[in-house]
């Protein structure tokens, strides 16, 4: 996209538009609709912040429009505003929309837990501390909001957009995107079933690692229990070693073990759940699963007890179209975009009703 003024409606427009582009389940649906996301966004289009334009608006921008100067559609109008706004001792003729106070709002309410969550708004990676301008709408949601776009083709262009953005992946890959490209500690914070809390380095692979401890293992597992996680880097990997040692199961780290190892602690049996990671490769190869089943083996545990997942971000990752076809038959792939399903690769063991009822492993 060029840096070419974009056509826009009025924000009284725009706010009536908002409540069907953003439906009732929305995240945090009400920084979405009201008046001051439909300032921002108005604002965002006026001064041309659209991604790719590279042209970025700051909360200063919002909150310093006015009434007159909204009315103002020339380009050297809307290009003068975009510069001037931002400068000390300038004053922007006319009625205020917002007082100067209504910057933290604007930036952590509007942008930061509204618009930007839900893909409607990207912000480039600058220090939390800078006033540089770092936010631009999405282009796909900017133009949403071309006046030539009504009726029945405004309606299709919602429904594709809310496709794309609002499904629970995309929400779930948005969320994922932020938490990667936003750790201001360089950390990423995993809360354990047993109330532990560890701390791993910032990453793809630290990410969906949460996601099979956090999302996985609750949706999946009756009484979860995490025993092994180990990270690239991790110089120390976290072990439970008394749960293991219940099990049988000796745990060493110079062993071939997976990313992270889960049991079930429910019934007689306990189950485990060997898992690898996926950001770009080490799935659960028919090696790997040879491997871990040398290691439970030696203690003595039923393979119908054990059970092999592969974890990625989500079908388009590299990850899972590099790995998919060396996945061993009688894993599972899990995606962290599509949490409440699971691929079942079978060994072709189990009659077809079987596999095609809910899996519970």
């Amino acid at each position: 996209m060029s840096n070419q003024l974009p056509p826009y409606i009025t924000r009284e427009a725009v706010l009536e538009r908002l409540p069907t582009i953003f439906p009732e389940g929305t995240p945090n649906r009400n920084y979405c609709i009201r008046l001051m996301s439909a300032s921002t966004i108005f604002t965002m289009l006026y001064i041309g912040a659209i991604d790719g334009n590279d042209i970025y608006a700051a909360p200063k921008h919002i909150y310093r429009m006015t009434v007159e100067q909204a009315e103002d559609n020339t380009s050297a109008g809307r290009i003068n505003y975009r510069v001037n706004s931002l400068k000390k001792g300038v004053d922007i003729p006319g009625i205020r929309w917002y007082a100067d106070n209504t910057r933290e709002p604007i930036r952590d309410e509007t942008l930061r837990e509204g618009l930007q969550r839900v893909g409607a708004v990207i912000a480039i990676p600058i220090p939390t501390t800078s006033s540089k301008p770092r936010y631009a709408l999405q282009q796909d949601f900017a133009a949403l909001f071309n006046p030539d776009l009504t009726g029945d083709v405004l309606a299709r262009a919602i429904e594709q957009w809310q496709q794309n953005n609002l499904s629970t992946g995309a929400l779930m890959r948005i969320s994922l995107a932020g938490r990667t490209s936003g750790s201001a500690t360089g950390n990423v914070l995993v809360s354990l079933p047993n109330g532990e809390v560890r701390s791993l380095s910032t990453g793809l692979s630290s990410d969906i690692s949460k996601a099979v401890i956090e999302i996985f293992a609750p949706i999946y597992l009756v009484n979860p229990a995490v025993l092994w996680i180990s990270t690239s880097d991790a110089k120390v990997p976290y072990l439970d070693k008394r749960i293991a040692d219940s099990i049988g199961l000796n745990i060493e780290a110079d062993k071939e073990l997976p990313d992270i190892i889960l049991a079930d602690l429910a019934g007689d049996t306990p189950t485990l759940i060997f898992v690898e990671v996926v950001a770009t490769d080490g799935a659960v190869t028919p090696r790997r699963q040879e491997a871990i089943y040398n290691i439970t083996n030696t203690a003595g545990l039923e393979r119908e007890s054990i059970a092999f997942v592969t974890a990625y971000l989500d079908r388009q990752s590299p990850g899972f179209k590099k790995t998919i076809s060396n996945l061993a038959w009688g894993s599972f792939a899990w995606f962290v975009s599509e949490p409440d399903k699971i691929v079942h690769f079978s060994d072709g063991r189990s009659k077809l009703i079987d596999i095609i009822s809910p899996i519970n492993i």
